[in-house]
């Protein structure tokens, strides 16, 4: 059973969920989507994350009592493990407007359904949902969701993880998407461009990991993206 085949079949067990307006498929599996007929080449993580805006939460709960082929984790009852090896691992995480800046978070409590609340995800909007086989699948505008995995603050393997994301983003961007990306990054706070252009750095001198978006090949790419929003700053810094 291929990648693709695994992750069509999990977004197909919690379609209940996807069909309450507002719910976003994030993260890593984004560009897998976007890619036609959700080739799902640009694998970096064997998990969903679905964004959850807290505003909704209750309904949410309700609609996950129609998802069948994955249950709650004991341990994290915000992560759905899958029943069988078909499926793959499934992430709750919770998506507030309200919070002040993209450094800010705070746990929603609750029982059956807690959430990590990221303020980062405060910049990802409503996109164009995709079908893919028979699915309507929603997604975040691509120029929010760069920025924001290109804003990881994660160290390690998880940190390299978000930058291949948003390397798989930027292969995939036109050019209004990156205009788009552009002018949100012009929106933030002079700590948290330096953070981006630091993060950026560090993705175009990364080496390539077995079965991976391979960075080496989109350096020029990844350099062009950097030096339009360096042009932001006066002299090319804060």
């Amino acid at each position: 059973m291929t990648f693709r085949e695994r992750l069509i079949g999990t977004l197909s067990a919690i379609r209940p969920v996807l069909e309450e307006p507002g719910v976003l498929v994030i993260g890593s599996q984004v560009p897998n989507i976007l890619q036609p007929d959700a080739a799902s080449t640009l694998v970096v993580s064997q998990d969903v994350d679905i964004g959850v805006p807290v505003a909704i939460h209750d309904r949410v709960k309700r609609r996950l009592r129609d998802v069948l082929g994955l249950r709650s984790s004991p341990e994290e009852p915000s992560v759905w493990v899958p029943e069988s090896s078909a499926l793959i691992e499934v992430n709750f995480v919770g998506m507030d407007p309200a919070l002040g800046g993209p450094e800010q978070a705070y746990v929603l409590e609750d029982t059956e359904l807690p959430l990590l609340v990221f303020g980062a995800l405060a910049l990802l909007r409503p996109g164009r949902s995709i079908e893919v086989a028979g699915l309507i699948i929603p997604v975040p505008r691509l120029a929010g969701l760069l920025i924001e995995k290109s804003l990881t603050d994660r160290s390690g393997e998880k940190g390299h993880r978000d930058l291949l994301v948003a390397l798989g983003l930027l292969l995939l961007s036109t050019d209004a998407d990156l205009e788009e990306s552009h002018q949100l990054y012009r929106t933030l706070a002079p700590e948290l461009k330096h953070a981006i252009r630091s993060n950026l750095t560090v993705l175009s001198l990364s080496e390539p990991i077995p079965g991976m978006p391979d960075p080496i090949p989109q350096r020029g790419r990844i350099a062009s993206f950097l030096a339009r929003l360096e042009s932001t700053e006066e002299g090319g810094a804060d």
